[in-house]
């Protein structure tokens, strides 16, 4: 017989929708979803939880990670992301190609895989990445299996640029698996690099970095990868947008469904701006650059009017150590996981975002546009994947409950409103505040083509 838990008198976000609940579960599945506040008939040998006052939301689903697994774990692996992740009320994930070796053949993405499976406490999907010379190795990638596949049309951690135009094209034309693509334009960014150590030198300062990795840089790419996709009738998905010009390529006249070309935007770009350089330094040196404040309003824009259709995270932890240095050595990235879905919250509590667009744009989009099977949302047959949340729970970032492998992160210091307090994943209780079940792990997610 199924263990069955009922996570009873919680307030549900799902579907546009906020209200009184209580969800059944059964095994890994959601059984039952009760509307209203008087309390359900509970079955025997059930497992109860009283949600009074909490809120209940589908599990996030963080389609930008780079776990660092395999050989780069010295500042994170999947183990410990994953769970800081779960403790961040992620409940799935798609991780990124450019480890080492680089998951850029069939057999290196199965083997990261495997790695999952024995050490992932959320679900997890990886992407095959793309180089000049792979094409046939892409082709034969399996949808069902497979989120996508990563391009970067623009270097960035890890060399794996894409400059090779005939396999641009032909990734475009060939491929109907989902195309992902990080889009800087290389050409933009070294004359860049080339006329401001012309002023600066070799030790320029990280304020530098947006005007080096520039607006122009990431339209004029961007512009591109949309119109290779325009072209060929490709499915293309633009991973962290950070410019107010980008805006322009992407529509909000269609619902995500029907989209052939969509967007994503990460919680640094919406949070942070060109001017918090001078305090934080280059821990909020990312790839795109944060830019400008205007930038980071018109991406909160776009966010409520659905022009973008995903917000994520790229979490990509380093050491501090290798975060020092001048703009063009110190590394690019940093940890997010734990800490996304408050940061969103925060939004909520200063009536930016409502509670109904942050779920659908961290846990309903990300199912929908990757075609994930039975995930994403609070529905009878679907996977457990839920997040407990106290709304009115403080807690400020610091080292001591910082769970990332790296140890820091960009919010040390911020005070959030909202708390994560219980993480299920397909249906077993991973994070239970903040204790773990450290004998689940998560599964492959699968997808529907």
């Amino acid at each position: 017989m199924s263990r069955l838990q009922i996570i009873r008198n919680a307030t549900i976000v799902n579907e546009g929708r906020t209200f009184k609940g209580s969800v059944l579960i059964s095994g890994e599945y959601i059984k039952a979803v009760y509307e209203g506040s008087d309390p359900v008939e509970v079955p025997e040998q059930c497992i109860e939880i009283d949600a009074k006052g909490l809120l209940l939301l589908p599990g996030v689903i963080d389609d930008q990670v780079h776990f660092r697994d395999p050989g780069l774990t010295h500042k994170g692996d999947i183990y410990t992301e994953s769970k800081a992740a779960v403790a961040g009320g992620i409940t799935s994930y798609m991780d990124m190609p450019n480890t080492r070796p680089q998951a850029t053949t069939l057999e290196i993405l199965e083997d990261k895989y495997t790695l999952a499976a024995t050490k992932s406490l959320a679900n997890y999907s990886f992407l095959l990445g793309v180089t000049n010379d792979n094409i046939d190795e892409l082709k034969q990638a399996d949808p069902r299996k497979i989120a996508g596949v990563k391009m970067f049309m623009g270097s960035s951690t890890g060399n794996m640029l894409v400059d090779n135009q005939e396999t641009l094209n032909r990734v475009f034309a060939e491929l109907s698996i989902l195309i992902v693509t990080h889009c800087e334009d290389e050409p933009t960014v070294q004359k860049n690099i080339k006329h401001y150590k012309s002023l600066l030198g070799e030790e320029i300062p990280i304020g530098y970095h947006p005007l080096i990795r520039s607006a122009e840089a990431c339209y004029k790419s961007s512009a591109y990868a949309v119109e290779l996709a325009t072209k060929y009738n490709s499915r293309l998905h633009v991973f962290h947008l950070s410019t107010a010009r980008e805006m322009d390529l992407f529509s909000s006249d269609i619902p995500l469904k029907q989209k052939r070309i969509t967007a994503e935007v990460c919680v640094h770009h919406l949070w942070f701006s060109d001017a918090d350089y001078a305090l934080y330094g280059n821990r909020i040196k990312w790839n795109p650059a944060i830019k400008s404040e205007n930038d980071r309003k018109a991406l909160i824009d776009a966010v409520n009017s659905n022009k973008i259709d995903v917000v994520a995270t790229d979490h990509a932890p380093h050491l501090l150590s290798e975060k020092e240095g001048s703009c063009l050595t110190a590394a690019s990235g940093g940890p997010m996981v734990q800490h996304s879905l408050v940061a969103m919250m925060q939004f909520v509590k200063q009536g930016v975002f409502t509670m109904e667009k942050v779920v659908d744009k961290m846990c309903h989009a990300p199912a929908e546009l990757f075609r994930i099977e039975k995930r994403g949302f609070i529905r009878p047959g679907y996977f457990a994947d839920m997040v407990l949340v106290d709304p009115n729970r403080q807690w400020t970032v610091n080292v001591e409950n910082i769970l990332y492998k790296c140890g820091w992160s960009p919010f040390e210091g911020t005070t959030f409103d909202a708390s994560v307090l219980q993480t299920w994943v397909n249906g077993n209780l991973v994070y239970d505040n903040g204790q773990f079940d450290e004998t689940v792990r998560g599964k492959r997610l699968l997808f529907d083509y």
